[in-house]
Protein backbone atom coordinates (compact mmCIF):
# COMPACT_ATOMS: atom_id res chain seq x y z
CA UNK A 1 0.00 0.00 0.00
CA UNK A 2 2.66 2.38 1.06
CA UNK A 3 4.73 1.59 -2.54
CA UNK A 4 1.14 2.30 -4.43
CA UNK A 5 0.57 5.39 -2.46
CA UNK A 6 4.15 6.81 -3.11
CA UNK A 7 3.79 6.01 -7.28
CA UNK A 8 0.15 7.87 -6.77
CA UNK A 9 1.53 10.85 -5.60
CA UNK A 10 5.37 10.59 -7.79
CA UNK A 11 2.79 10.20 -10.69
CA UNK A 12 0.85 13.57 -9.67
CA UNK A 13 3.81 15.25 -9.20
CA UNK A 14 5.34 14.27 -12.86
CA UNK A 15 1.61 14.59 -14.35
CA UNK A 16 1.32 18.82 -14.83
CA UNK A 17 4.76 19.05 -16.21
CA UNK A 18 4.88 16.37 -18.43
CA UNK A 19 1.13 17.72 -19.91
CA UNK A 20 2.59 21.33 -19.96
CA UNK A 21 6.01 19.76 -21.89
CA UNK A 22 3.68 18.32 -24.16
CA UNK A 23 1.30 21.23 -24.92
CA UNK A 24 4.35 23.58 -25.70
CA UNK A 25 7.14 21.71 -27.14
CA UNK A 26 6.08 17.95 -28.24
CA UNK A 27 3.00 19.09 -29.71
CA UNK A 28 4.60 22.52 -31.40
CA UNK A 29 7.44 20.34 -33.17
CA UNK A 30 4.78 18.12 -34.56
CA UNK A 31 2.68 20.39 -35.81
CA UNK A 32 5.54 22.54 -37.34
CA UNK A 33 6.57 19.00 -39.03
CA UNK A 34 3.19 18.55 -40.82
CA UNK A 35 2.70 22.35 -41.61
CA UNK A 36 6.43 21.76 -43.49
CA UNK A 37 4.30 19.52 -45.76
CA UNK A 38 2.09 22.51 -46.88
CA UNK A 39 1.68 25.19 -49.34
CA UNK A 40 -0.05 28.05 -46.33
CA UNK A 41 -0.14 31.93 -46.01
CA UNK A 42 -0.80 31.63 -42.44
CA UNK A 43 -3.78 33.76 -42.43
CA UNK A 44 -6.42 31.58 -43.71
CA UNK A 45 -7.52 28.06 -43.85
CA UNK A 46 -7.01 27.30 -46.84
CA UNK A 47 -3.34 24.95 -46.96
CA UNK A 48 -2.35 23.23 -49.49
CA UNK A 49 -0.58 19.92 -49.35
CA UNK A 50 2.18 19.99 -51.60
CA UNK A 51 4.21 17.00 -49.70
CA UNK A 52 8.20 17.36 -50.02
CA UNK A 53 8.02 20.17 -52.35
CA UNK A 54 8.96 22.95 -49.85
CA UNK A 55 12.01 21.14 -48.89
CA UNK A 56 12.87 20.66 -52.30
CA UNK A 57 12.74 24.10 -53.02
CA UNK A 58 15.03 24.93 -50.23
CA UNK A 59 18.20 23.39 -51.56
CA UNK A 60 17.63 25.45 -54.48
CA UNK A 61 17.01 28.65 -52.64
CA UNK A 62 20.55 30.57 -52.79
CA UNK A 63 19.70 32.53 -49.62
CA UNK A 64 18.97 29.44 -47.56
CA UNK A 65 22.50 28.00 -48.90
CA UNK A 66 23.72 31.32 -47.81
CA UNK A 67 22.19 31.54 -44.51
CA UNK A 68 22.99 27.28 -43.66
CA UNK A 69 26.76 28.43 -44.27
CA UNK A 70 26.44 31.45 -41.90
CA UNK A 71 24.76 29.64 -39.55
CA UNK A 72 27.24 26.70 -39.88
CA UNK A 73 30.67 29.21 -39.64
CA UNK A 74 29.20 30.69 -36.71
CA UNK A 75 28.49 27.19 -34.77
CA UNK A 76 32.63 26.79 -35.78
CA UNK A 77 34.14 30.00 -34.57
CA UNK A 78 31.45 30.96 -31.99
CA UNK A 79 32.30 27.70 -29.81
CA UNK A 80 35.72 27.88 -30.24
CA UNK A 81 36.36 31.24 -29.15
CA UNK A 82 33.80 31.46 -26.19
CA UNK A 83 35.18 28.08 -25.07
CA UNK A 84 38.94 29.14 -25.35
CA UNK A 85 38.33 32.93 -23.55
CA UNK A 86 36.10 31.90 -20.75
CA UNK A 87 38.57 28.35 -19.69
CA UNK A 88 41.03 31.05 -19.56
CA UNK A 89 39.46 33.55 -17.44
CA UNK A 90 38.36 30.80 -14.81
CA UNK A 91 41.75 29.37 -14.34
CA UNK A 92 43.04 33.16 -13.77
CA UNK A 93 40.04 33.77 -11.58
CA UNK A 94 40.48 30.96 -9.52
CA UNK A 95 44.20 30.07 -9.37
CA UNK A 96 45.32 33.13 -10.28
CA UNK A 97 46.80 35.46 -7.80
CA UNK A 98 44.95 38.49 -7.30
CA UNK A 99 43.09 40.98 -4.62
CA UNK A 100 40.55 42.28 -7.10
CA UNK A 101 39.26 38.53 -8.38
CA UNK A 102 35.65 39.10 -7.58
CA UNK A 103 36.36 42.77 -9.50
CA UNK A 104 37.07 41.11 -12.26
CA UNK A 105 34.09 38.27 -11.78
CA UNK A 106 32.01 41.20 -11.35
CA UNK A 107 33.54 43.29 -14.83
CA UNK A 108 33.90 39.93 -17.41
CA UNK A 109 30.12 38.55 -16.13
CA UNK A 110 28.48 41.92 -16.48
CA UNK A 111 27.61 41.94 -20.16
CA UNK A 112 25.69 38.55 -19.61
CA UNK A 113 23.41 40.90 -17.10
CA UNK A 114 22.53 43.06 -20.24
CA UNK A 115 19.94 43.08 -22.76
CA UNK A 116 21.00 41.34 -25.94
CA UNK A 117 19.71 44.52 -28.16
CA UNK A 118 21.44 46.62 -25.99
CA UNK A 119 24.96 44.80 -26.89
CA UNK A 120 23.72 44.67 -30.44
CA UNK A 121 22.99 48.26 -30.62
CA UNK A 122 26.47 48.78 -28.53
CA UNK A 123 28.33 46.91 -30.79
CA UNK A 124 26.42 48.58 -33.99
CA UNK A 125 28.26 51.72 -32.71
CA UNK A 126 31.50 50.40 -32.05
CA UNK A 127 31.60 49.05 -35.85
CA UNK A 128 30.26 52.15 -37.82
CA UNK A 129 32.92 53.26 -39.76
CA UNK A 130 32.95 56.79 -39.62
CA UNK A 131 32.24 57.31 -35.42
CA UNK A 132 32.98 53.89 -34.02
CA UNK A 133 35.47 53.36 -31.62
CA UNK A 134 37.34 50.51 -33.59
CA UNK A 135 38.13 52.22 -36.38
CA UNK A 136 39.14 55.19 -34.10
CA UNK A 137 41.40 53.19 -32.14
CA UNK A 138 43.12 51.72 -35.90
CA UNK A 139 43.45 55.44 -36.78
CA UNK A 140 44.99 56.84 -33.25
CA UNK A 141 47.21 53.90 -34.04
CA UNK A 142 48.21 55.06 -37.23
CA UNK A 143 46.65 51.86 -38.71
CA UNK A 144 44.52 53.44 -41.13
CA UNK A 145 44.69 50.15 -43.45
CA UNK A 146 42.69 48.23 -40.97
CA UNK A 147 39.89 50.54 -40.85
CA UNK A 148 37.16 48.59 -42.69
CA UNK A 149 33.30 48.60 -42.84
CA UNK A 150 32.90 45.63 -40.74
CA UNK A 151 29.04 45.68 -40.89
CA UNK A 152 28.83 46.59 -44.79
CA UNK A 153 31.22 44.23 -46.29
CA UNK A 154 30.56 40.41 -46.07
CA UNK A 155 34.46 39.44 -45.19
CA UNK A 156 33.93 40.86 -42.23
CA UNK A 157 30.49 40.97 -41.10
CA UNK A 158 29.97 37.72 -39.78
CA UNK A 159 33.33 38.03 -37.20
CA UNK A 160 31.65 40.98 -36.24
CA UNK A 161 28.78 39.41 -35.61
CA UNK A 162 31.16 36.35 -34.11
CA UNK A 163 32.88 38.46 -31.52
CA UNK A 164 29.71 40.23 -30.32
CA UNK A 165 28.27 37.03 -29.44
CA UNK A 166 31.86 36.11 -27.66
CA UNK A 167 31.87 39.17 -25.52
CA UNK A 168 27.96 38.75 -24.26
CA UNK A 169 28.53 35.06 -23.10
CA UNK A 170 32.22 34.40 -22.42
CA UNK A 171 31.30 35.58 -18.89
CA UNK A 172 28.13 33.33 -18.18
CA UNK A 173 30.49 30.72 -19.19
CA UNK A 174 33.52 31.55 -17.26
CA UNK A 175 31.35 31.07 -13.98
CA UNK A 176 29.84 27.75 -15.22
CA UNK A 177 33.91 26.84 -15.35
CA UNK A 178 34.89 28.42 -12.35
CA UNK A 179 32.35 26.42 -10.27
CA UNK A 180 34.09 23.05 -11.38
CA UNK A 181 37.54 24.52 -11.36
CA UNK A 182 36.44 25.30 -7.31
CA UNK A 183 35.55 21.36 -7.36
CA UNK A 184 39.07 20.33 -7.97
CA UNK A 185 40.93 19.15 -5.19
CA UNK A 186 44.06 21.54 -4.35
CA UNK A 187 46.37 18.27 -3.66
CA UNK A 188 46.20 17.35 -7.77
CA UNK A 189 48.00 20.41 -8.09
CA UNK A 190 50.32 20.31 -5.36
CA UNK A 191 51.20 17.11 -6.51
CA UNK A 192 51.55 18.77 -10.47
CA UNK A 193 53.30 21.07 -9.09
CA UNK A 194 55.94 18.92 -7.39
CA UNK A 195 56.32 16.98 -10.53
CA UNK A 196 57.64 20.12 -11.77
CA UNK A 197 54.27 19.84 -14.61
CA UNK A 198 53.85 23.26 -16.65
CA UNK A 199 50.74 25.26 -17.15
CA UNK A 200 49.83 23.36 -20.27
CA UNK A 201 50.64 19.82 -18.17
CA UNK A 202 48.81 21.01 -15.65
CA UNK A 203 45.58 22.29 -17.27
CA UNK A 204 45.76 19.09 -19.77
CA UNK A 205 45.89 15.91 -17.22
CA UNK A 206 44.29 17.69 -14.24
CA UNK A 207 42.33 20.60 -15.07
CA UNK A 208 40.87 19.61 -18.24
CA UNK A 209 39.87 16.13 -17.01
CA UNK A 210 38.42 16.84 -13.56
CA UNK A 211 35.62 19.28 -15.52
CA UNK A 212 35.32 17.39 -18.73
CA UNK A 213 31.54 16.31 -17.77
CA UNK A 214 30.52 20.09 -17.34
CA UNK A 215 32.46 21.16 -20.80
CA UNK A 216 30.25 18.82 -22.52
CA UNK A 217 27.67 20.02 -21.00
CA UNK A 218 28.04 23.68 -22.46
CA UNK A 219 28.96 22.44 -25.46
CA UNK A 220 25.01 21.39 -25.77
CA UNK A 221 24.38 25.07 -24.34
CA UNK A 222 26.70 26.51 -27.74
CA UNK A 223 24.14 25.43 -30.24
CA UNK A 224 21.47 26.52 -29.06
CA UNK A 225 23.21 29.71 -27.84
CA UNK A 226 24.67 30.39 -31.50
CA UNK A 227 20.76 30.02 -32.90
CA UNK A 228 19.40 32.23 -30.43
CA UNK A 229 22.11 34.89 -30.12
CA UNK A 230 22.79 34.96 -33.93
CA UNK A 231 19.04 35.68 -34.69
CA UNK A 232 19.35 38.51 -32.27
CA UNK A 233 22.13 39.97 -33.08
CA UNK A 234 21.58 39.50 -36.75
CA UNK A 235 18.24 41.49 -36.47
CA UNK A 236 19.98 44.37 -34.53
CA UNK A 237 23.14 45.29 -36.50
CA UNK A 238 22.98 44.21 -39.70
CA UNK A 239 18.90 43.17 -40.91
CA UNK A 240 20.66 39.68 -42.59
CA UNK A 241 22.92 42.30 -44.58
CA UNK A 242 24.82 42.79 -46.95
CA UNK A 243 23.27 41.06 -49.63
CA UNK A 244 22.30 38.48 -47.25
CA UNK A 245 26.13 38.44 -46.15
CA UNK A 246 24.70 37.75 -42.55
CA UNK A 247 21.90 35.99 -42.88
CA UNK A 248 21.22 32.63 -40.51
CA UNK A 249 18.49 30.11 -40.60
CA UNK A 250 16.63 31.52 -37.86
CA UNK A 251 16.39 35.11 -39.56
CA UNK A 252 15.61 33.68 -42.88
CA UNK A 253 12.50 31.76 -41.59
CA UNK A 254 11.21 34.48 -39.58
CA UNK A 255 11.58 36.81 -42.82
CA UNK A 256 9.46 33.99 -44.64
CA UNK A 257 6.94 33.96 -42.18
CA UNK A 258 6.28 37.11 -41.31
CA UNK A 259 7.59 39.63 -44.12
CA UNK A 260 6.68 36.77 -46.98
CA UNK A 261 3.39 35.14 -45.68
CA UNK A 262 5.23 31.57 -46.41
CA UNK A 263 4.56 29.61 -43.29
CA UNK A 264 4.96 26.55 -45.00
CA UNK A 265 8.67 27.34 -46.39
CA UNK A 266 8.99 28.83 -42.86
CA UNK A 267 8.29 25.56 -41.13
CA UNK A 268 10.66 23.60 -43.76
CA UNK A 269 13.48 25.53 -42.47
CA UNK A 270 12.58 25.07 -39.49
CA UNK A 271 12.37 21.21 -39.23
CA UNK A 272 15.92 21.58 -40.93
CA UNK A 273 16.92 24.02 -37.79
CA UNK A 274 15.38 21.38 -35.55
CA UNK A 275 17.29 18.60 -37.47
CA UNK A 276 21.02 20.58 -36.78
CA UNK A 277 20.26 20.90 -33.31
CA UNK A 278 19.47 17.46 -32.28
CA UNK A 279 22.10 16.14 -34.99
CA UNK A 280 24.89 18.03 -33.84
CA UNK A 281 24.25 17.98 -29.75
CA UNK A 282 24.17 14.31 -30.58
CA UNK A 283 26.81 13.81 -32.44
CA UNK A 284 28.71 15.72 -29.87
CA UNK A 285 27.67 13.61 -27.19
CA UNK A 286 29.39 10.73 -29.23
CA UNK A 287 32.10 12.42 -29.68
CA UNK A 288 33.05 13.92 -26.71
CA UNK A 289 32.23 10.32 -24.70
CA UNK A 290 34.84 8.53 -27.08
CA UNK A 291 37.43 11.88 -26.32
CA UNK A 292 36.74 10.97 -22.46
CA UNK A 293 37.57 7.15 -23.00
Amino acid sequence: MKNNKKKVFIAWCIIPALVLFCLFMVYPIIKGFSMSLYSWGGLSDNATFIGFDNFKTLFTDEYFIKSLKNTGFLLLVFPSITIVFSLLLAIFLTQGKLKEKNFYRLVFFFPNVLSMVVIGVLFTYIYDPSIGILNSFFEMLGLESLQLVWLGDPKTVLWALAMAMVWQAVGYYMVIYMAGLDGIPPELYEVADIEGATFWQRFRYVTLPMIWEIVRVTLVFFITGVFNLSFIFVNVMTGGGPDGGSEVLLTYMYKQAFVNSNYGYAMAIGVVIFIMAVGLALILNRITKKSEA
